[in-house]
């Protein structure tokens, strides 16, 4: 990909050795949970040189993975997130080898309180993280809940986004804590983190538009669903008001990065809003990446 035209970024991908296969099919069978995992070879699972070239013949430039620590939560729920969650080593020698290609988002956890912001600081002293992630349904707490408000300031002062799982919750967990429409009060008070709403808020689309809409520090992530399952809401919002406030992004393995992207031309996108989508909004969201493509 030229440096004229950056290639793609896609904002959330879990980790993705071969390893971790097993991880969600134990969690899938634990909980009975119909939940979709790539299983074609050259989409799925595989190791970092495989997934480096395969990232290189679909021209995208930046994956960004959810990454932290098997912690107390994490050891009692087989489908936890945590449990799917790049290890920081991983994700560590992974940027080393391959400046730019890869990048972590620490993991918030709010169980650990004050001890949890210390941590999240310490981690985004490295260059390579690019951001926070959090997984909204292991905690059930709105996205405005007072605890929360500590991560989103060490957010706004180190000027990092952060990016969450909004909508119903794809385990055996409740999903009223993902309305998006409770990112408002949030958004307010923290006027210079930038948000961004994962997994399209759906079913409540049209409340994720609506609070991309209304803040400029509010965006929106396609994690989780590819274009071809895009509502309407969302189409009409990325080809008007919203397409500098839209991020591509896969939630891999469920969907699969040549999965999305070749569906993408089914929407007949203008140069300029693909280009947004794509990689230009994620490159002003998460400031960390290059500006440019053609990392080593």
């Amino acid at each position: 990909m030229s440096a004229e035209r950056p290639g793609t970024v896609d904002y959330l991908c879990n980790a993705f050795t071969p390893d971790r296969r097993a991880v969600w099919d134990g969690a899938i069978a634990a909980t009975g949970v119909a939940v979709k995992v790539r299983r074609d070879d050259d989409d799925s699972f595989a190791a970092p040189e495989v997934m480096a070239a395969r990232l290189d013949e679909l021209g995208v430039d930046t994956v960004l993975v959810p990454t932290g620590e098997l912690g107390r939560h994490g050891s009692v729920d087989p489908f936890d997130f945590e449990h799917i969650a790049a290890r920081w080593e991983e994700v560590a020698a992974l940027a080393q080898r391959w400046p730019g290609r890869f990048a972590a988002l620490a993991l918030i956890d709010p169980e650990r309180a004050m001890a949890g912001v210390r941590a999240i600081r310490s981690r985004l002293a490295e260059p390579w993280v690019a951001g926070c992630y959090l997984h909204t349904h292991s905690w059930d707490r709105r996205l405005d809940h007072a605890d929360y408000y500590p991560f989103y300031a060490v957010a706004a002062e180190l000027d990092v986004p952060v990016a969450m799982q909004t909508g119903t919750s794809g385990g055996l967990m409740a999903s009223e804590c993902g309305h998006p429409i409770t990112i408002d009060r949030a958004a307010l008070y923290f006027p210079e983190t930038r948000f961004v709403l994962s997994h399209l808020g759906w079913p409540w689309v049209d409340e994720a538009v609506a609070m991309a809409l209304k803040f400029p520090n509010v965006y929106l992530g396609t994690g989780a669903y590819p274009p071809r399952h895009w509502p309407p809401a969302l189409q009409s919002f990325v080809r008007g008001p919203g397409r500098h406030k839209v991020l591509f992004g896969t939630n891999f393995p469920t969907v699969g990065h040549r999965h999305a992207l070749a569906q993408l031309g089914e929407l007949g996108l203008d140069p300029e809003v693909e280009q947004a989508l794509l990689g230009g909004t994620a490159r002003d969201v998460f400031t960390r990446l290059p500006r440019q493509g053609g990392h080593p």
